[in-house]
């Protein structure tokens, strides 16, 4: 199939605790202060929402996942409620409303100014390579979409790359070496998610198919910092991705596509062509002001 990774996982459990800890050792912190006591437990609350995965929770859940006691849970989401960010849907059960999606769009707004000389230098530093900027699509679950690329006149279609192959094989975080850049750095609870769904049919001959396998790669890209893609999402092509990452959070990946009889392997200088473009892409997206 063509793996190429010797890296190992930890397993699902080891994580979810990591996770748990960390929201734990928040709150606790938040709970040791007193101004802003308050305020990072809201965050936490909010927060939860977005690792437990799900489209609803209940006070109790959340409260066990962040180490907050119920009372000052409910008392947020009661809140909340008010100021539109939660929203009760059924009987102890609470969800984001879309009020912060809204937030987020806002959030993203410039941030990606500049992104297509970005990734036009990226093709001219691989001498021609298919370049593409894939983020997190916002309302399909734990999945990915092109927003923009870097093809010169390439006739994709020609090329073999079919609007199926798009919408189908490369939407997918379980193919490619851009799904699963952005994989390796998602919450634990949508790894899970992602390793339950099917193997796109039209996925080229490289892909993963076997889920420990698919961990340990995902091991690899977080030492490695990048992922290669050897006929993962398309017979007769190989790629290089890195992950643009937004305080802290993966937010998408830059992709360099090139034919496999052009690139059998990808060398150090593509490999640090694409990282140094998606580190540019984080930079655009990081908190405070820009850095030259």
């Amino acid at each position: 199939m063509g793996h190429r990774t010797a890296a190992s996982q930890s397993t699902a459990p080891e994580a979810a605790q990591r996770t748990g800890q960390a929201a734990k050792s928040a709150a606790a912190a938040g709970s040791r202060t007193s101004g802003s006591g308050h305020a990072e437990r809201v965050f936490l609350v909010q927060t939860a929402f977005a690792e437990l995965g799900g489209s609803a929770h209940g006070p109790g859940e959340i409260a066990e996942f962040t180490g907050l006691d119920d009372s000052v849970v409910y008392r947020i989401l009661q809140s909340g409620i008010y100021q539109r960010v939660f929203e009760r849907v059924d009987r102890g059960l609470y969800r984001l409303r879309t009020s912060a999606a809204q937030l987020a769009f806002t959030a993203l707004d410039h941030r990606l100014d500049g992104a297509q000389t970005v990734l036009a230098e990226l093709r001219e530093a691989s001498d021609n390579g298919l370049v593409f900027l894939y983020m997190v699509a916002p309302f399909s679950g734990a999945q990915r979409q092109c927003v923009d690329m870097a093809v010169g006149d390439s006739d994709l279609a020609e090329l073999g790359m079919t609007p199926r192959d798009v919408l189908s094989v490369t939407r997918s975080l379980r193919t490619g070496a851009s799904g699963r850049t952005i994989l390796a750095y998602l919450p634990e609870v949508l790894q899970q998610r992602v390793l339950a769904e099917p193997v796109p049919e039209q996925a080229g001959p490289g892909v993963y198919r076997d889920n420990d396998a698919l961990l340990a790669s995902l091991a690899e890209v977080r030492d490695l910092g990048h992922a290669l893609g050897y006929e993962e999402c398309m017979a007769g092509w190989n790629s290089c991705a890195a992950p643009i990452m937004w305080d802290g959070a993966i937010m998408g990946a830059v992709l360099l596509l090139k034919q496999k009889t052009v690139m059998p392997e990808a060398p150090d200088s593509v490999i640090e062509a694409t990282k140094e473009a998606a580190a540019v892409l984080s930079r655009h997206g990081a908190a405070g002001p820009a850095h030259s």
